[in-house]
């Protein structure tokens, strides 16, 4: 078959078509990894269904109807939508900085009164749909000059500065991130990022006095020295050492975890899940779990690779990075290896928003793997 003719078709695919296309490669460690969200949320409500595996079943099976439709619907119609999406996005957030719902000490969510929603998390899937869009059609002439990289910049600022005001620092450090790594995909001068870097260290006596609130110093201050306020500050990571230190090789057994179920591990459901997992299930569990988010990486890094659009391909790359990024970060805070962020184990931890940001950015790359051989104009045509 002529590349031509791969083309045709992959304009004119059905619907049987496409299902013919989809990767069950890359379906198949996403829903590996609810499988075992839902596993440990049981154990989190004490052998429960309530309050938190039945209401992530609920939110699971909306996420699958956001994923299906993201990878069956066609890319054309992503790609114009970009920026529109992204709008949306901004403009939630924009909400959140004048009607958020506060919630653990930040304004992150917006209440629509049957449920709430957090908008950041659904920007980072924006964000990588709207760069993936920017930067699809620059040859290496255009992505070698530094003018163009300020529009895309902008679009990353400004949100990111609400997000931080929020405050929520984990997000933002994830959207700056996507941002860097989208910028090093293209093909940035590789001068730029040292200026940045070194810009990034003689600001950070400003941000420390003036652009970070006392209990986001007081977590560093604790990542420095974890016995600084054991009670206080450090209460959280020295609790999580213990709980995934006591889980030895194979854990002290599923719903037998005395740290996460005599609740001496704080929020054992959302941010430090991974904990629980290491003391119930041990190094087994964990390095289980681990091993799934590094095929899922490999996974998306070949979907990327294999997309002949540069619009797919870039989202793949995008998405990439954002997945890397959550787990990464997570996991590294509950070790004690970063300060205390606010960044969930991505499909893992009970919330919404990730979770349906998440599986919507996984069809997102679905729908890049299906029409990986679909010609795509800058306007979608």
């Amino acid at each position: 078959m002529t590349k031509q003719t791969r083309v045709s078709n992959a304009n004119m695919m059905n619907f049987s078509e496409k299902l013919g296309r989809f990767s069950w490669v890359m379906f198949a460690p996403m829903c590996l990894i609810l499988i075992i969200s839902e596993i440990i949320l049981y154990s989190a409500g004490g052998g429960s269904w309530q309050p938190f595996a039945l209401s992530q079943l609920l939110k699971i099976i909306a996420g699958m109807c956001v994923f299906f439709i993201a990878a069956f619907t066609n890319i054309k119609f992503w790609l114009k939508s970009a920026y529109t999406i992204y709008a949306i996005a901004a403009i939630l957030i924009v909400l959140v900085t004048f009607v958020g719902h506060t919630g653990m000490g930040a304004q992150r969510w917006l209440n629509l009164g049957f449920i709430h929603i957090q908008p950041s998390e659904l920007f980072k899937i924006a964000l990588v749909m709207v760069l993936a869009r920017y930067f699809a059609w620059m040859n290496s002439v255009e992505l070698s000059k530094f003018k163009n990289y300020i529009v895309p910049a902008l679009l990353m600022l400004i949100p990111f500065g609400l997000v931080v005001m929020q405050p929520d620092l984990g997000t933002a450090i994830s959207i700056a991130l996507i941002t860097i790594g989208i910028f090093y995909i293209v093909g940035a001068n590789k001068k730029w990022f040292l200026i940045g870097a070194l810009l990034a260290v003689m600001s950070a006596p400003v941000v420390w006095y003036g652009g970070m609130h006392q209990y986001q110093r007081e977590r560093i201050i604790t990542f420095l020295d974890p016995d600084h306020d054991a009670k206080g500050a450090g209460y959280q990571i020295n609790q999580a050492k213990i709980a995934f230190g006591s889980g030895g090789l194979i854990g002290k057994g599923y719903m037998n975890g005395s740290q996460s179920q005599q609740s001496f591990l704080p929020e054992k459901q959302t941010d430090f899940i991974f904990t629980m997992l290491g003391e119930e299930f041990g190094f087994f569990g964990a390095f289980t779990i681990l091993f799934i988010y590094t095929i899922t990486i490999i996974i998306l890094f070949w979907a990327a690779k294999t997309c002949r659009n540069r619009f797919g391909q870039l989202v793949c790359f995008g998405f990439m990075l954002n997945f890397f990024i959550y787990y990464f970060i997570n996991i590294s805070m509950v070790l004690g290896m970063v300060p205390t962020v606010g960044v969930p184990l991505p499909l893992m931890s009970f919330g919404g928003s990730s979770l349906l940001s998440l599986m919507f950015g996984f069809g997102l790359c679905e729908n890049a793997h299906i029409h990986k051989d679909q010609q795509l104009s800058a306007k979608g045509s």
